[in-house]
């Protein structure tokens, strides 16, 4: 099989790229020969979901898929047009050995990409990049597949109304999916819960008129900020281009970032599990791992990435996770992987069943005073380079305790900074969070003299 993937798609969780220029419905196709060749060869079996998101370019990336997996012995399922939780909701739901979902997530309506899934395990890291190589060889199945339809979104909405079973939510509920995938689902989902809700964008349309579809930006939360307020909600929900992330905002219009929510959500978690491991990644707030100690959990911190936070669950049968960027995985009464929706209502629940506001709830969280990511471009190889360079740099300097796990996070009396490569885009991305303003400032002006300086090295 002679194809040839253009080198910048084969990422470190997924595959993405520019749909029409370096990613094509042919690279697709290609895709799922060898997917469902990895499958065959895994577990003897190959039953394999398909499902993608509201982008243009979407329904032929997802033809080409399913073409390429049958193509390769697979017995495709399609389940259509959802979210990306929906698609691993429906790989547990059937009895499926995988699954693929079609999206660019939450990066920019001419992008596209593929997420890949075992039944029992994430598929990242080697598993992607092994795909060029099998390909060269010639490791592809050829087999005759099938394919068939089942429509799972009733269920999984179900599943998801389930959470708030038999109690009341005296509070009312905004909620923005942005145009994205879990549209749909918020439409059906809403009409089961108890409270009172209102929704914007839920018509599916991949040229996100409304705002782009990432609530880690503060500028894409506005038109939910606003609805929260001409409406008198208590709490809005926004959620990003696949349904796997989840934003927040409270009834005056403060927003709740991922690490935030992630606290929340543990806090109430360790009422019913004293003790539990709980993951956050190297991005989350020193408040957030403080916050669980002190609710009596176990406090882990993380690589960034959503499958690498998978496996590390699976390793320390940990029952919840989160990340500053809104990905939220609950062990506890779901099914370990990232779920914006299912995050959703969980925290409705938590605010129920705290018998305080939700205003209340966040004015506990400890102040802090942060940056949000700083991106600098940088190209990969020389951002792995300009990390160690800085490692180096302040190796031994005093009142300075170094973590290395993900990148360099090191905690000073003043406070945390962070500085790691990206393993989804070509930059540097940097953080920090002081105890004060003028802590902060001291952090960021550190951070931009070593930058400055192993840029140098």
């Amino acid at each position: 099989m002679k194809h040839q993937f253009h080198p910048s798609i084969l990422r470190a969780y997924d595959v993405r790229g520019i749909a029409g220029d370096t990613l094509n419905p042919i690279d697709a196709y290609h895709l799922g020969r060898l997917f469902a060749t990895k499958i065959y060869q895994e577990s003897g079996r190959c039953r394999i979901c398909v499902g993608l998101d509201g982008r243009l370019s979407s329904p032929r990336m997802e033809e080409e898929l399913v073409k390429g997996l049958m193509a390769s012995g697979a017995e495709v399922i399609r389940v259509g047009l959802g979210p990306s939780p929906m698609l691993y909701f429906s790989v547990r739901e059937l009895k499926a050995d995988g699954g693929v979902m079609v999206t660019g997530s939450h990066n920019p309506g001419h992008h596209n990409g593929l997420k890949f899934s075992r039944a029992t395990a994430p598929f990242y890291g080697e598993d992607i990049q092994d795909f060029q190589l099998r390909l060269r060889e010639g490791d592809v199945r050829q087999a005759s597949g099938s394919v068939s339809f089942e429509d799972v979104q009733e269920t999984y909405v179900e599943t998801l109304a389930s959470v708030l079973a038999g109690r009341d939510l005296p509070f009312s509920v905004a909620w923005d999916p942005g145009s994205g995938a879990a549209g749909e689902v918020v439409e059906a989902l809403i009409e089961q819960l108890p409270g009172g809700h209102v929704a914007i964008n839920t018509v599916i349309d991949g040229t996100f008129p409304a705002h782009h579809p990432d609530p880690s930006v503060a500028e894409n939360l506005a038109q939910l900020i606003e609805t929260v307020q001409a409406n008198q909600c208590d709490i809005g929900l926004a959620f990003d281009g696949d349904g796997d992330r989840i934003g927040a905002v409270d009834a005056s219009g403060r927003i709740l970032w991922g690490d935030q929510i992630m606290l929340l959500l543990a806090q109430d978690l360790l009422k019913k599990h004293p003790g539990a491991a709980i993951i956050g990644d190297v991005k989350c707030s020193q408040v957030v791992f403080e916050g669980i100690e002190k609710a009596g959990g176990r406090a882990i911190i993380y690589k960034t990435g959503h499958s690498l936070i998978k496996h590390k669950m699976k390793e320390e049968s940990a029952l919840f996770a989160g990340e500053m960027s809104g990905h939220i995985f609950f062990a506890d009464e779901y099914f370990g992987y990232d779920d914006g929706i299912y995050a959703g209502v969980r925290l409705l629940r938590a605010i129920a069943d705290s018998g305080k506001s939700f205003k209340d709830m966040i004015d506990a969280i400890p102040e802090t005073f942060s940056t949000l990511e700083h991106r600098v471009p940088c190209e990969s190889d020389k951002a792995e380079a300009l990390v160690s360079n800085i490692k180096q740099m302040i190796h031994g300097r005093p009142g300075h305790s170094v973590l290395d796990i993900d990148g360099i996070r090191v905690t000073t009396p003043d406070g945390w900074w962070l500085v790691r490569a990206s393993n989804t885009q070509p930059v540097i991305v940097w953080r920090a969070e002081g105890k004060s303003k003028e802590a902060l400032e001291r952090l960021e002006d550190e951070v931009r003299g070593l930058l400055e300086e192993g840029c140098s090295v």
